[in-house]
């Protein structure tokens, strides 16, 4: 059969290292493709690094079909499952693969809230999409801890490509690409062409500065104020405490003062009613 390369899909998912990539060949020439490859119709959605490895080499190989999708976001859907429950993706892969799929499904949930009122409607019931909202559920899918998934946004949001790559092939922590995506494109470029140890660096400094921005402000009272205040001692907490206990003392007085008064007042007017 022909087997058609779909770009969009191809590209879907990240691709393998140049050693992943040898690691897999080598494996097909020494044991031939023992898994087969997955066809939607014509349209290759499993398997294209197997398949390109074969038809270099002229492996022979099998397809098996997978007929249950509706369009191409049903086989996104379905390669983005398929890839999370491998043991060999790495965690920023399963992050970016999860907010992918977040992304499929909020579009999917949209369409549907927007879609006319006036449709016909059918004896089938139309499955409501409740798409990913939390970062709870979007880590819980990839199998990552929630502040991963901040920080691959952040990376997916702000990094140069350079910085994407280095941390998908493992030269950089998901944590320190972060770290490094706030910075502008140039300077995350340089930081990424001085290697692994420059990264290390530029993200350490980075970490540095933030803590520094975030410590708390010391107090505006001039420096000289600070020096010639006298500390409080124990004699002056002794003192307050007196202070306290006369002015309870004084108010207690009042009251019943007052409390008195009320009663003559009430007794004078008993008096004049009778």
């Amino acid at each position: 059969m022909s087997i058609i390369i779909h770009d969009a899909l191809r590209a879907y998912i990240d691709p393998l290292t140049e050693h992943e990539f040898a690691a897999l060949e080598r494996s097909l020439l020494t044991e031939g493709c023992r898994d087969a490859l997955v066809c939607w119709g014509d349209v290759l959605i499993d398997g294209h690094n197997r398949y390109a490895i074969c038809q270099r080499h002229q492996i022979p190989f099998n397809v098996i079909q997978n007929n249950q999708f509706n369009n191409i976001e049903d086989v996104q859907l379905w390669m983005i499952d398929n890839h999370l429950a491998r043991r060999s993706v790495s965690d920023f892969q399963r992050g970016m693969l999860a907010l992918r799929k977040k992304e499929i499904m909020l579009a999917r949930a949209t369409e549907q809230e927007t879609a006319p009122a006036d449709v016909e409607t059918t004896d089938v019931a139309v499955p409501i999409i409740k798409t990913t909202q939390s970062r709870q559920e979007i880590a819980r899918a990839a199998g990552i801890s929630s502040n991963a998934v901040v920080q691959i946004e952040k990376i997916q949001r702000a990094a140069a490509p350079e910085l994407v790559g280095a941390v998908r092939d493992g030269t950089i922590s998901i944590s320190a690409a972060a770290a490094i995506a706030s910075l502008p494109d140039a300077e995350q470029r340089t930081a990424v062409a001085g290697g692994r140890k420059e990264l290390q660096q530029v993200a350490r400094q980075v970490r540095e500065k933030i803590r520094e921005q975030r410590a708390p402000k010391t107090s505006s009272q001039p420096k000289e104020e600070k020096e010639n205040a006298v500390p409080a001692t124990a004699s002056d907490a002794v003192h307050s405490q007196q202070d306290l206990l006369q002015q309870i003392a004084t108010l207690k007085s009042e009251n019943i003062r007052l409390n008195e008064e009320l009663v003559q007042l009430k007794a004078a007017l008993a008096a004049a009613g009778e």
